[in-house]
């Protein structure tokens, strides 16, 4: 039975776990402020909060619950549009919006109210650039962003000179109603924190599998695996970092020690979709998926990462990530197994890490092409490189011979420009419609560039490649 609190009433309901979050609350009991757009997590109509008590501490956080399981709300706080309502007056999320002018068609505007209340309700830096991040996943189709932004500026403006914003403030200053003070007793009475799970597919957020096939996942066992501890966690030790295939996104936006390693990690996931789906999406999901332009791939790739397979029997098996992808959608990975762990050596103090992407959008978008790289120089000369590459090839894709290539090499500028004449030889792009096999070359190569622009901007100018190019 899947348990769980519905604003502020008590869940149990025996449908199917595999069906969407989003049909159970607008047919099943009739909450209909969350709307239904696109049913892909791009336009943030059906935007949810999900409240998990952890150390007898609840955090919300925003999500797209069109891709969403419904057994996946089990033993957590769900708030939709309605349950953040306030008895005879507007909250203070509805009441910026309201006062700015920033409604329009009111389509989208329970969504972007959810997504304010939960950046308020978040205890992160309460500053205008973090509110935006907020809302980043919603999309206004009357084009009435400036309104918007005006409102999240109302809303930051109220919580910017609090520390931290407990539930008690946030009552207290009309953010949320009462009931918020109830629910992490409440979610601590939901007896049984792992459902029974049937075989079946295994889906953990769901942010990909959701996308292609949601009515296949609605009618059929599937296997939820997010909740599961042994595919949790980040784990530094001897300048190895080990991350389970539940972790998502956000949890290393919010991870300290890594944070310290990789000193520009917030501005680089800042590139990989939406706080909606970087709250939902695990980085075991989007290995699998396989998507020749999977950000977090291609990242991991750079990073020369290894990955732990674990099959029916709880046989361990490791693989290098960049021998993992055999050809179109295709991998190293039997029926019965599943991803359980990520590592890789973090950069040292010699060694640089960069990730750069192109799309037609800034939030939000899948990529026309990205790329990363992992260099580590001494004495002005390559002891090791790793370069990766994506939407260039029918699979995500690790530069082998460009990294080989480089390793001994001296940083100058020829080496740079002999490396991207290899590095060219080894993509084969086609025309789609996010560019032609020309424009996606172009693209690889100055990316490639803009790799040693970014991280050794003494040595390199974008001129000196245009020049020479």
């Amino acid at each position: 039975m899947i348990t769980f609190i519905l604003n502020n009433k008590i869940i149990k309901t025996s449908e199917h776990s595999g069906m969407t979050l989003l049909d159970f609350v607008r047919y099943q009991q009739r909450l209909t402020g969350t709307k239904i757009g696109c049913r892909e997590g791009d336009c943030g109509a059906c935007t949810l909060l999900v409240g998990t008590l952890t150390n007898d501490i609840i955090e919300y956080q925003s999500i797209t619950s069109c891709i969403s399981p419904l057994g996946n709300a089990h033993g957590k706080h769900i708030v939709t549009v309605e349950g953040t309502n306030l008895k005879n007056k507007l909250t203070t999320a509805q009441e910026a919006m309201r006062a700015n002018y920033a409604t329009q068609c009111g389509f989208c505007t329970p969504g972007f109210v959810v997504a304010l209340t939960g950046f308020a309700l978040l205890n992160s830096e309460n500053n205008y650039n973090n509110a935006i991040d907020a809302i980043s996943g919603n999309i206004c189709r009357c084009t009435g962003y400036k309104a918007i932004e005006k409102a999240a500026h109302q809303v930051v403006e109220k919580l910017e000179h609090q520390e931290k914003t407990s539930l008690k403030w946030l009552i207290d200053n009309e953010f949320i109603p009462e009931y918020f003070e109830t629910i992490p007793q409440r979610l601590k009475d939901i007896e049984g924190r792992y459902l029974n799970q049937p075989k079946g597919k295994y889906v953990s957020g769901g942010t990909d599998l959701y996308v292609q096939k949601a009515d296949h996942l609605a009618d059929n066992d599937v296997h939820l695996i997010a909740e599961k501890d042994y595919l949790k966690g980040i784990t530094i030790e001897n300048g190895i970092c080990m991350i389970g295939t539940n972790t998502t996104v956000s949890d290393l936006w919010n991870h300290k020690a890594l944070n310290h390693s990789l000193p520009n990690l917030k501005k680089h996931l800042k590139l990989v979709s939406s706080e909606q789906i970087r709250n939902m999406a695990s980085l075991g999901g989007n290995l699998v998926n396989a998507s020749p332009i999977g950000d977090m791939t291609i990242f991991l790739l750079a990073l020369n990462s290894d990955i732990t397979i674990l099959n029916s029997k709880q046989q361990e098996r490791t693989v290098a990530l960049k021998n993992f992808y055999q050809g179109y959608k295709t991998y190293d990975l039997k029926s019965d197994e599943l991803l359980k762990e990520i590592s890789f050596k973090l950069p040292t103090k010699a060694s640089s890490f960069n990730f750069e992407k192109v799309c037609k959008r800034t939030h939000l978008d899948i990529a026309s092409v990205n790329s990363a790289v992992h260099f580590s120089v001494e004495n002005e000369t390559f002891s090791e490189a790793h370069v990766s590459i994506g939407g260039v090839a029918a699979i995500p894709k690790y530069l082998h011979n460009t990294s080989t290539f480089l390793t001994g090499k001296p940083l100058t500028l020829e080496t740079i420009l002999d490396a991207s004449n290899q590095l060219q030889k080894e993509i084969t792009p086609i025309s789609d419609v996010r560019g032609t096999s020309d424009y996606k070359r172009l693209l690889a190569r100055q990316l490639f560039f803009a790799h040693f622009t970014e991280l050794f901007p003494n040595n390199f100018t974008l001129n000196d490649f245009i020049q020479h190019a």
